[in-house]
């Protein structure tokens, strides 16, 4: 066990236990203790995106339940790379030579990053489809020895089931995914192979950057689909507000799988509370900084799927959602969706 991660243990058992306090300084003349040094943590983004925010709200709440304070026991660098790959490479690089004692991956893309960069550093991910795909490992249980994290593989065929559900004469789903990232790829395949056991036709188109959004949802439009169902990743999920906006234009109704795209213009989503995601992956962080190994921390998921519903969006769709999925859901969304950017809006289907 590394000095730090006995000290940030002691640290944490005296905040726990009642009554228990630093030793005073000894006899006159004698030198105080010198104060621990705090656990540094690099918290890593490739993206600004209301999932991976929310995740690391629940870290950061993560580490005040165990009485981490910022800037005393531990040190909190937060790092968004803006969807730029050249800038995630380069932050996995300045945090591995700032010498942070953990790099907190918090998409597919910064963990990649990570593992390539940090051979020692401790890896704790979040938010991340399939760890496997960029070489965390081949199971839960057998995986690098430094990274550990929670995976949040996205429930993609039970979103299918439920379109075909509330729209039983729907046909062609209309999709956008994001080249650039190996889990909208992964996702974009297992759609394709849940749709056809459902009678579905899925009709895909590449979005390379964000900037690509409107053209591509454009070309979407035109392909005269029944229902939008964009595949959940980072470069989609931070504008999912203008695709909204095509779909209520468009009165096509639109699905998602996160739960906080119901707050941007999904008609329904099913998805993970990210919040509870980042407090299941901040109180992993907080055994590894106790000194536990995450080698011995098996990668967990989220057990939970949830179903929100946003009746209002529904309607401005075209659609009325049947009583049996507002029924069951977890929470019915009576917020409008955001504003979308000036470049999504007037999207119309063109002949």
């Amino acid at each position: 066990m590394s000095p730090r991660a006995l000290s940030a243990g002691f640290l944490s058992l005296l905040l726990f236990v009642p009554g228990c306090r630093a030793p005073e300084s000894g006899k006159a003349g004698e030198e105080p203790p010198a104060a621990a040094e705090p656990y540094v943590i690099g918290i890593f983004q490739s993206v600004d995106s209301p999932t991976a925010n929310e995740v690391r709200r629940g870290i950061l709440q993560a580490f005040a339940e165990a009485g981490l304070r910022d800037g005393l026991e531990i040190v909190v660098r937060i790092r968004i790379a803006n969807n730029d790959i050249a800038e995630v490479q380069r932050i996995a690089r300045d945090l591995v030579a700032e010498n942070v004692d953990m790099i907190m991956p918090l998409s597919t893309q910064s963990l990649q990053a990570a593992i390539l960069t940090a051979r020692r550093t401790p890896i704790v991910f979040s938010a991340v489809a399939v760890p496997f795909l960029v070489g965390a490992g081949r199971s839960a249980d057998d995986h690098l020895a430094h990274v550990t994290g929670v995976a949040s593989t996205g429930p993609v065929g039970r979103t299918l089931a439920l379109i075909r559900e509330a729209l039983p004469g729907a046909r062609r789903v209309g999709s956008l995914w994001t080249s650039s990232e190996v889990n909208s790829e992964y996702y974009l395949d297992l759609a394709r192979e849940t749709a056809a056991e459902l009678g579905l036709e899925i009709v895909a188109v590449p979005v390379a950057s964000g900037h690509e959004i409107p053209r591509s949802l454009q070309a979407l439009l035109n392909e005269k689909v029944d229902v939008l169902f964009p595949m959940s990743d980072n470069t989609l999920n931070s504008a999912f507000d203008a695709i909204g906006r095509a779909a209520d234009e468009n009165r096509l109704p639109l699905f998602g799988s996160f739960l906080r795209s119901a707050e941007f213009g999904a008609c329904a989503a099913l998805g993970y509370d990210f919040y509870e995601m980042g407090l299941k992956t901040g109180r992993i962080a907080v055994r590894v900084m106790n000194g536990e190994s995450p080698a011995g921390i098996p990668i967990q998921t989220m057990d939970e799927v949830r179903l929100h519903v946003n009746p209002a969006a529904a309607e401005r769709q075209g659609i009325a959602l049947p009583r049996a999925v507002l029924d069951r859901a977890d929470r019915i969304v009576s917020a409008a969706p955001g504003a979308a950017p000036a470049a999504a809006a007037g999207l119309v289907w063109k002949p």
